[in-house]
This record gives C-alpha cells, structure tokens and sequence, in this order.
C-alpha cells in the first residue's frame, strides 16, 4: 500500500491478506496480534453460550468486519474485527457489506497479552464514539473476567457468573470459557 489513507470502501476491496487479518484505523491498515489457541477457545464457547440464548431478532458472528462509521463515505475510516458481534438479524441480509456500528447491540473483545491497551482504551472509545450501545471486555487471566461497559460506564469486572437483562437477557458461565 502506498502509504495513502483509505476508507473503509477501499479497505473492504482489499481482501483477506495472507499473514492474518488486519483493521482500519484512521485510514491506516493495522496488523491485528495473532489470538492464540485459549483465546479462539475462549471465542468459540462463549458464541455456543450466546447461540441458546439470544432472541430472534439477533445473530452472532465471530471475526467478522465492523464499521465503526464514524468517518462520511469515501474519507478515511475505521473498521475494526471484534472478537464477536451481537447484532440486528436484518444485517445478515446485505450481502457484500460490512455489519455497520448502528447494527450492533454488543461488541465483545477477550483480551489478548497484546491486545490488552487496545481492547481497554482504544477500542473502548471507539465503540463508544461509534454509538455502540454495549462493550463487553473478556480478559481469560485467571480468574477468568467480564466488564460491561453500557453507555461506556465501566461495570466493576465479573468472575465466576456474568447475568444481564441488558440489552437481552443472557447469562454466561465465564469459567466455562477455558474448561
């Protein structure tokens, strides 16, 4: 790439590359840390906790492209890969385009040891200038943790059981996430 700033159009034409994925940021292609075997594992159980749970008019989709939005059509964007995405079911109908920010009812990101200032900072402030009305921080340290973060009010971090009725009633056994 020649070193010019993209959007979030461009971006998207650019395509899978072949040394991991990578996000938007500010125009700026970024490499995202690779997520290791207990993260995956971690993604993968909390997505078949999530599936029995979610109501009909939502979907999950793990590793999938989001548009932050946050840039006008054709100027330099942001398009950030959650870890997993709870969004409007009528989404999944437009094919070909990025799930957009004012699809989304929760963005989870589980903590990776190089992820650890994005997810808690940069990502935090992202979403919450993206309109995302939820955050939930995954970290699988020991003992495994969550903090909601809802109108980007950080929640004190959860252990053992997570429960919520916001913004849909879910409750997620975190130690099952590594067992």
């Amino acid at each position: 790439m020649s070193g010019r700033l993209l959007s979030v159009e461009e971006y998207r034409a650019l395509g899978e590359t072949d040394r991991g994925f990578t996000e938007l940021v500010e125009g700026r292609v970024v490499p995202s840390p690779g997520a290791g075997r207990r993260h995956n594992m971690a993604a993968c159980r909390l997505a078949g906790q999530l599936e029995r749970q979610l109501p009909r008019g939502l979907a999950f989709a793990l590793g999938t492209d989001l548009d932050l939005q946050l840039a006008p059509h054709g100027e330099p964007g942001f398009s950030r890969r959650p870890d997993l995405l709870v969004f409007d079911r009528a989404a999944v109908a437009r094919v070909g385009d990025l799930i957009r920010a004012d699809e989304v009812a929760v963005v989870i990101e589980i903590v990776s040891p190089g992820s650890r200032r994005t997810d808690y900072r940069v990502k935090h402030d992202e979403y919450a200038d993206a309109g995302i009305p939820h955050y939930w921080i995954i970290d699988i340290g020991e003992p495994v943790s969550l903090v909601a973060c809802r109108g980007y009010q950080d929640a004190p971090a959860v252990t053992g059981t997570f429960a919520t009725d916001v913004p849909f009633p879910v409750k997620l056994d975190l130690d099952a996430l590594l067992s």
